[in-house]
């Protein structure tokens, strides 16, 4: 019974991802034939040479020769080729607007069959190689009582329930700028900036750029104002809960990063913790095998360990899932107790670390992002930018998260991918002087 019920779903899913695809290249080809039908209204092959002569645009008058043709009829004609242009454009971004869409209801469909199926009634486990866990934790109930000044805000600018969201003090302006321009510059729409201070706040404001600044909190703003970057960077997990709890998933951003595509075009979604790596290879960005030589032990001196470069907590996408917010209260609660610590270090122990004797785990899942697609400033100046390859690639985000002269590299990293100056990575030492 459970052999066929599986195979049924199967098939269904199958049928709806048939039936998906079906739909889009309805879509698309009823827009390709509404552009066809602009351009050509006569249809391509035409034996008569009068209506073949005809003007692309309404006019019906027959251009003779190219040396008698007046100067208004030519601007008239440049005029048609631009608002055609500008029309065929309109229908690519639909397209592509739709087809994004549908890729994220895909995706929301079969997440939520993976968990009627896991959490529903009890069921026998497939044939071998079918059987699949569940990823994708059910989101929570939104609450906006936790927050209605927030939730009105995020009413307004998140898009499909999510958004880019950056915390920043006047200690980051400059790079804050480049941050915001660039977000722009892609088209992203649904952004939020946290202002930890007045002067950002109005710093915002006349960059028109969304902004939320939190009512009074003084446990939170004393370190808002004249906190370190790392002091700063902690106080994300307390203030992400909100967002979370109102029923918004967070794609959490510093400032030191430089946007060149949407990253919403990215992602997965399949997962309570999505975030970029610290790694600059397969190896050291998904995990591999260490091995572990200790000589005294003989036949037993090689000992076999798992190690992974460290997620980077200044880039993740966060859905609202209990998992994930058990992990900001974790994270928030062992930075109010241990001052020290370095909220990186601290967030991928809770995402990472087994339960063991005293210690419950936490049950989150994770995805690591492409580190190509999502690179942190190391894979750039060591290995991209000296590979002829690698430099004609374009990466979704650039973090400068392992320089500390961030904001003349944010600066070439702009003239590098932006304005195509293929030289203005060129000055940088691959690392630091200090």
């Amino acid at each position: 019974m459970a052999g066929r019920r599986d195979g049924s779903l199967m098939r269904e899913k199958g049928k709806s991802v048939l039936g998906s695809r079906i739909v889009v290249s309805i879509v698309i080809g009823v827009l390709l034939g509404g552009v066809c039908a602009f351009l050509f209204p006569h249809g391509f092959f035409i034996s008569d040479p009068q209506v073949r002569n005809r003007r692309i645009g309404k006019s019906d008058i027959q251009i003779s020769s190219a040396a008698c043709e007046s100067s208004e009829r030519i601007n008239a004609l440049k005029a048609d080729i631009v608002s055609v242009s500008e029309k065929n454009s309109e229908l690519k971004k639909q397209i592509k607007e739709l087809t994004v869409k549908l890729r994220q209801a895909e995706q929301g469909k079969d997440n939520a069959e993976k968990q009627f199926l896991v959490l529903g009634e009890k069921h026998k486990a497939g044939p071998f190689g079918t059987v699949k866990g569940l990823r994708t934790n059910p989101t929570i109930l939104s609450d906006e009582s936790v927050n209605p000044r927030l939730g009105k805000i995020l009413q307004e600018v998140a898009v499909q329930k999510e958004l880019v969201v950056a915390l920043a003090n006047s200690n980051v302006e400059e790079m804050l700028e480049v941050w915001f321009t660039n977000i722009k510059r892609v088209g992203i729409p649904n952004y939020l900036v946290v202002a930890l201070d007045d002067r950002i706040e109005e710093f915002c404001k006349s960059n028109d750029v969304p902004v939320y600044k939190r009512d009074p909190d003084e446990g939170i703003d004393t370190i808002a104002k004249t906190g370190t970057n790392h002091a700063v960077s902690g106080l994300k997990f307390r203030i992400l809960r909100e967002f979370l709890q109102l029923g918004y998933s967070v794609l959490l951003s510093d400032v030191d990063i430089v946007y060149l595509q949407n990253p919403f075009d990215h992602l997965y979604r399949d997962s309570d913790v999505e975030s970029m790596s610290d790694g600059h290879n397969n190896m050291t960005a998904y995990g591999f095998d260490d091995v572990f030589d200790e000589p005294a032990m003989g036949w037993a001196r090689y000992a076999h360990t798992m190690r992974i470069w460290v997620f980077n907590s200044g880039f993740f996408y966060i859905r609202p899932t209990l998992p994930s917010i058990e992990l900001l209260d974790r994270v928030a609660d062992r930075l109010s107790r241990e001052p020290k610590s370095w909220d990186q270090a601290v967030f991928n122990e809770e995402l990472f670390f087994p339960s063991h004797a005293g210690y419950d785990g936490l049950h989150a899942s994770k995805r690591t992002m492409d580190f190509y697609l999502f690179m942190n400033s190391k894979v750039l100046f060591k290995t991209v930018r000296k590979d002829a390859g690698l430099k004609k690639l374009k990466p979704v985000i650039v973090h400068v998260n392992y320089h500390p002269d961030k904001f003349p590299r944010m600066k070439a990293v702009v003239e590098f991918y932006v304005n195509g100056k293929q030289d203005a990575l060129e000055p940088f030492p691959d690392g630091s002087d200090w």
